[in-house]
């Protein structure tokens, strides 16, 4: 019979690691006697990182003593103790490749159900000062397990371990582990991995995509970069320009899904040519695509396609990309931007308009005035086209403005959106600078939206995903400190920076981190597929393989490096 032979606690606390402050509770130790387990947790333990851990679907985390043992052989270790896998819970018995998803376990006072496997996180691997240990629990199929709390009470050391119900569908922990970070999935174990009630819904909707087979729709578009010609540049502002592209030999541009953008290869200066992405700012026509760009103070790439880009030049273009994208349905629609953010909405206005969409269109503008609102009559002119459009303009600069319908003075706020009597049922596409983001989204969310129906795009790379990392003040990306590499030139398009490459970076993902680009990651180890990024041009070599490859086209930047120079939307 399984037994409960140690319970390990520990609370939050702040770790150096790699110059930044990690807030774990991954540090738990053995305690003596009894302890309380209520729905969230076990008395005196706590979780740094609820978004991650912690919650009443990962109330307890289980480990077992045979696997302490395992790693002890693999790794040539002998000081591995009693909660320094994080686990609450050490157990003699209860294997990952017989425990089941849904199975029910009593254990003194209390009563448990087995909800998921571990999460794949790099904080096992600080722990154990192992960094590839999230990619060997996965691999060697001893991930460990969560269970949520069915009758609260107290359990101490020894209790014996009985199970109470089986799960539905006897589907183990370690293939329900392998089902999302293997490769080679099997369909069968994937459907009935989805009739089970008691997993955890974050494994669920993945496990849903997974068998609906969803990923980003991709344009049928071309490898790395193609020249296109300057059809055109037109002046829209004072300080927006829209250039218009075409192919070098008449043939047909592939189409963009409304609200992608593309890369722009120019060669300013006498550095490396500079890569920059821009939002098509309207649908493809007459073979060509448009990108609107603004001028900035200090924009190298900007004023040199304000100052020297002319008609006739070849530029190098990377084909549309990107998932900010307007999708089909008949709800209604919210395009909301600010300043330079109304391209790639814009896109979306163009499209709705072409298809004379019978949705509800809401279009929501934020400018400095009216002598800086890009596309103004060309967006009144689509919105004419639709049967039920809504338009509102804010103007944010105090010079006073004539009285005209459906504009306000002053930046948006909870109160004037509220007032357009946007609907609850609304799929909102929203794009602009963070404070901007920021109100929109408070008011979308106290609106009711649920957060799959808020789209929103900013200007730069993605936000950062970097679980437990406290916060700091955001720094603008930069070159990487120290001296300057000799290998291949690494470009993260959505950055605008070009760095080589210096081996003192063990990964694509480091250096990003010492250039303070905003990067996306969890495991770090090449399982969870977090830091995934697409990667434009260039080829790269994993230092360890990963257990499952990325699609074509994409890269898993945390344990990469450049193998010639390379383009990365980051």
């Amino acid at each position: 019979m399984a037994t409960l032979l140690s319970v390990n606690v520990g609370t939050p606390k702040d770790v150096s690691w790699q110059g930044r402050t990690v807030h774990t509770g991954a540090w738990k130790s053995p305690v003596r006697g009894r302890r309380l387990v209520r729905r969230l947790n076990v008395e005196g333990d706590g979780q740094g990182d609820l978004a991650g851990h912690g919650g009443e679907m990962r109330a307890v985390l289980v480990y077992q003593s045979q696997s302490y043992g395992y790693w002890a052989g693999q790794l040539g270790r002998d000081d591995l103790t009693f909660g320094m896998f994080g686990e609450n819970f050490t157990v003699d018995g209860l294997p990952d490749d017989e425990v089941c998803v849904g199975d029910r376990y009593r254990i003194g006072e209390a009563e448990f159900e087995v909800t998921q496997p571990r999460v794949t996180c790099y904080r096992v691997g600080m722990r154990l000062g192992e960094p590839a240990m999230a990619s060997l629990l996965v691999a060697h199929r001893r991930p460990g397990f969560y269970m949520r709390v069915i009758t609260e009470g107290h359990v101490g050391s020894g209790d014996e371990i009985t199970l109470t119900r089986s799960g539905p569908e006897q589907l183990s922990v370690a293939d329900t582990d392998a089902l999302l970070y293997l490769p080679d999935r099997d369909p069968v174990k994937l459907r009935s991995a989805l009739r089970i009630p008691a997993l955890s819904p974050g494994w669920q909707r993945s496990f849903e995509e997974l068998a609906a087979g969803q990923q980003p729709a991709q344009t049928s578009g071309w490898p790395g970069f193609r020249p296109l010609r300057v059809a055109r540049i037109v002046p829209e502002t004072s300080a927006i320009s829209s250039v218009y592209l075409e192919t070098t030999d008449g043939t047909p541009l592939p189409e963009a899904r409304p609200g992608q953008y593309i890369s722009i290869r120019l060669p300013v200066g006498d550095a490396a040519p500079a890569v920059r992405s821009y939002s098509l700012s309207a649908a493809p026509e007459a073979g060509t695509y448009r990108i609107s760009v603004k001028r900035e103070a200090f924009g190298k790439v900007s004023g040199y396609i304000h100052a020297t880009l002319r008609p006739g030049d070849l530029v190098d273009i990377a084909s549309p990309r990107g998932t900010f994208v307007l999708e089909e349905g008949s709800r209604p629609v919210a395009l909301i931007s600010a300043g330079i953010g109304v391209t790639p909405v814009l896109a979306m206005l163009h499209r709705l308009a072409a298809e004379r969409a019978a949705r509800p269109v809401w279009w929501i503008q934020v400018a400095h005035d009216r002598a800086g609102q890009a596309f103004s009559d060309e967006a009144h002119a689509l919105l004419a086209e639709l049967p039920d459009a809504h338009e509102h303009t804010y103007y944010t600069s105090k010079a006073p403005h004539p009285e005209q319908p459906h504009v306000s003075h002053g930046r948006p706020t909870v109160t004037s959106l509220k007032a357009l009597r946007i609907p609850a049922d609304v799929d909102a596409y929203v794009c602009g600078p963070p404070p901007f983001m920021d109100v929109v989204g408070d008011f979308l969310r106290t609106h009711g939206l649920s957060p799959e129906r808020v789209h929103t795009e900013q200007f730069s790379a993605l936000p950062a995903i970097n679980p437990g990392i406290a916060p700091t003040a955001a720094v603008r990306p930069h070159q990487p400190p120290g001296p300057s590499g000799s290998g291949p030139l690494v470009t993260f398009a959505l950055s605008g920076i070009t760095t080589p490459w210096s081996p003192a970076h063990a990964s694509i993902l480091e250096l990003a981190e010492a250039c303070d680009i905003p990067t996306r990651w969890s495991c770090r180890s090449g399982v969870c597929h977090t830091c995934v990024s697409h990667i434009v041009t260039g080829d790269v070599a994993y230092t360890a393989p990963p257990l499952e490859l990325p699609d074509a086209g994409e890269v898993l930047i945390c344990c990469s490096r450049p193998s010639t120079d390379v383009v990365l939307d980051l």
